[in-house]
């Protein structure tokens, strides 16, 4: 089966590609060079040159605006991207029949809630970051109702492009070791590590039981930032008190942040797959992966 990965130079898009070419899938890998998503005859070409003998393909839509703040005086743009980009890959895949596997974000919701989201909790994106990326939920869905999946994550983190994890890590190795970090511990989320990720995207490309729809892909389990920054000094051998509590209020950004980012995983049993597994043991390996880190 060929697959279309978009945004390939990215964090995710990068490990998508390492995933389905270790399975030795027919693939074709576009970063932002290879296929901008605005170019309605490019995007055409590209997602009907898919199709072969078992069948039309399958498109992992990693090709995104990813600036939460420029957003906010960017709305325009990033909606161009997030939104109108993600509606001509719709149309295309609509066209040819092929899947569509469009990775979304928690900040289509508001953060207000106490426990999970399900995956079809309404949305009420606080910024214009996640009013973007609504949009193009919301066009995958309507445009490519027989194979559309909308794959929401959050707190991502990997080993190729800037993440949180990666600067805690070198937080850590880089101040004394009596050294201490302020991290937010008013904000609750899922830490999700972009291979499994890549992983649970291919293997939802691949099922043939999988309806059409909203999933959730982040790790199982909770914590905060100042849980995750604690975890990643202890898995590296650093003293995790030298992580210090603070409030978002000291960590002042141009786009509000949810506070509440957990999601809950109920479709994947709709599809036949298990969730993410949770996030510690996912740190762990991801840390035992990463060149460098110890």
């Amino acid at each position: 089966m060929g697959w279309l990965v978009t945004g390939a130079g990215g964090m995710l898009g990068r490990d998508v590609t390492s995933v389905l070419t270790a399975a030795g899938e027919r693939l074709d890998a576009r970063d932002r060079a290879g296929l901008d998503v605005l170019d309605a005859d490019a995007v055409q070409e590209a997602v009907s040159s898919l199709a072969g003998p078992e069948g039309p393909g399958v498109v992992v839509n990693c090709a995104a605006w990813t600036d939460v703040d420029g957003a906010e005086e960017r709305e325009d743009d990033a909606t161009r991207v997030n939104g109108e980009g993600v509606a001509l890959l719709a149309a295309a895949c609509t066209q040819t029949g092929a899947r569509l596997l469009h990775v979304s974000t928690d900040y289509v919701f508001a953060g207000d809630a106490t426990r999970p989201y399900p995956e079809d909790a309404p949305p009420a994106p606080l910024n214009a970051y996640g009013r973007s990326k609504l949009a193009g939920e919301r066009a995958v869905l309507r445009l490519h109702r027989d194979g559309g999946f909308v794959v929401r994550t959050a707190w991502l983190y990997g080993q190729h492009g800037r993440s949180f994890v990666a600067t805690m890590a070198r937080l850590a190795a880089e101040k004394a070791p009596d050294g201490t970090v302020d991290v937010v511990q008013d904000q609750l989320g899922q830490p999700t590590w972009s291979r499994d990720l890549a992983e649970q995207l291919v293997a939802l490309g691949r099922s043939v039981d999988a309806p059409p729809g909203v999933y959730h892909g982040t790790s199982s389990g909770e914590t905060t930032w100042h849980g995750l920054a604690r975890a990643v000094f202890e898995e590296l051998g650093h003293d995790p008190q030298r992580v210090r509590p603070t409030t978002s209020e000291a960590f002042r950004r141009p786009a509000p942040r949810p506070a509440y980012s957990v999601l809950g995983h109920a479709r994947w049993e709709a599809a036949g797959l298990s969730p993410i597994r949770g996030w510690r043991e996912a740190l762990r390996a991801a840390l035992e992966a990463w060149p460098g880190l110890r």
